[in-house]
C-alpha cells in the first residue's frame, strides 16, 4: 500500500515592498515570513530619513536651535565649566557657532546614522542568534529584520511634526517630541544619566523590539520561539542601556 503524499507547507505570500510598511504594524507575523523568504531594507530606511529630516527641518523652521543647546550647555557639568573661565563674549560667540552648525549636524546625522546604526545592530543581533542559538541567519535578513522593525519611528517622527506645530515653540524639546518614555518628564536640572536610562524605556523603543522578536522567530521557527527572540533581544539591549548610562554619566 502507497503511503500517503504530504503536500509541502505552503510559504508565506509575497508583499510588496510598500505593502511591508503597513504589513509590520497591523499584521507583522505574516509580514516578517514574507520577509524573511526574501529580505528588503531599503525602504523603510529611506522613509525613516526622509520623515526624520522633515522633524529637523520643521524644527529649525519653527522653534530654532538656539533654546535647544542653551539647555544642552545648561545640563553639561563639562561645558558649564569651560563657561566659568569665558567672557560673556565668548559665551555668545560659542553659543552662536553651536546654533549655526546644530541643524547641519542633525541632517548629516539622520542621514549616515540611519544606515550606520542598522548596520551595526543587524550585525549584533545576527552574532547573537547565530553564536547563541544556531539559527544561520544571513546579515541582508537580519537587516532587513531590524529596518522593518523601526517603522514605527516613522510614526513616531510624523506625531512629533504634528506636536511641534501645534505647541508653543518655547516649550518644544526636540529630544522628547512624542512624551513616549518618563525621561520626557523630569525637570532640566535632573542629572544627564537619569534621563538617559528612563528615556531608555520607551513605548516605541518596546514596539521596535516586538518587532524584531517576531522577525527572528519567523526566520527559524524550530530553533527560535517569538519568547526566545524577545529574551535575546531584551538582553542584548539592556546591556546596550547600561552602557549607555555609564558613557553618560561618566562624560556629563
Amino acid at each position: 500500500m502507497a503511503s500517503p503524499v504530504i503536500p509541502p507547507l505552503e510559504s508565506a505570500k509575497p508583499v510588496s515592498s510598500l505593502g511591508r510598511i503597513f504589513g509590520v504594524i497591523f499584521s507583522p507575523k505574516p509580514t516578517f515570513e514574507s520577509i524573511v523568504q526574501r529580505p528588503t531594507w531599503v525602504l523603510p530606511l529611506v522613509l525613516i530619513i526622509v520623515v526624520s529630516t522633515l522633524v529637523i527641518f520643521v524644527f529649525s523652521q519653527r522653534v530654532g536651535w538656539r533654546a535647544f543647546m542653551e539647555r544642552q550647555d545648561q545640563t553639561n557639568s563639562r561645558v558649564q565649566k569651560q563657561m566659568e573661565n569665558m567672557t560673556p563674549d565668548q559665551r555668545e560667540q560659542m553659543l552662536e557657532t553651536q546654533t549655526k552648525y546644530a541643524a547641519i549636524i542633525g541632517y548629516i546625522g539622520v542621514v549616515l546614522g540611519t544606515f550606520v546604526v542598522a548596520i551595526v545592530v543587524a550585525a549584533v543581533l545576527l552574532a547573537a542568534f547565530n553564536l547563541i542559538g544556531g539559527a544561520k541567519v544571513s546579515f541582508m535578513t537580519s537587516l532587513a529584520i531590524v529596518a522593518h522593525s523601526w517603522v514605527p519611528s516613522i510614526i513616531g517622527g510624523m506625531l512629533g511634526i504634528l506636536i511641534i506645530f501645534l505647541k508653543d515653540p518655547s516649550t518644544v524639546d526636540i529630544q522628547h517630541l512624542v512624551a513616549a518614555n518618563v525621561g520626557a518628564f523630569l525637570p532640566d536640572d535632573a542629572p544627564k544619566w537619569q534621563e538617559t536610562l528612563l528615556s531608555a524605556f520607551d513605548l516605541f523603543t518596546f514596539w521596535t523590539i516586538i518587532l524584531m522578536s517576531f522577525g527572528y522567530s519567523a526566520k527559524n521557527p524550530k530553533k527560535i520561539s517569538f519568547g526566545k527572540a524577545f529574551g535575546t533581544i531584551v538582553s542584548v539591549w539592556l546591556l546596550y542601556v547600561i552602557v549607555k548610562v555609564g558613557f553618560t554619566a561618566a562624560f556629563s
